[in-house]
């Protein structure tokens, strides 16, 4: 990628980054393992984000 990139991308890979987190600890104990996955999770090599 462009060391140097267009301020609309660098917004739009950021919030990918913020959204790609795991599930909480605190929310994997309170409902008894049964959320262990999140369902937007995206995998960086195998699904590529629109530039």
């Amino acid at each position: 990628m462009a060391r140097y990139k267009p301020f609309p991308k660098k917004i739009r890979l950021g919030r990918k980054a913020k959204s790609n987190q795991t599930v909480p600890t605190w929310v994997i104990l309170k409902t008894s393992r049964q959320v262990t996955t999140h369902p937007k999770r995206r995998r960086w090599r195998s699904s590529k984000i629109k530039p």
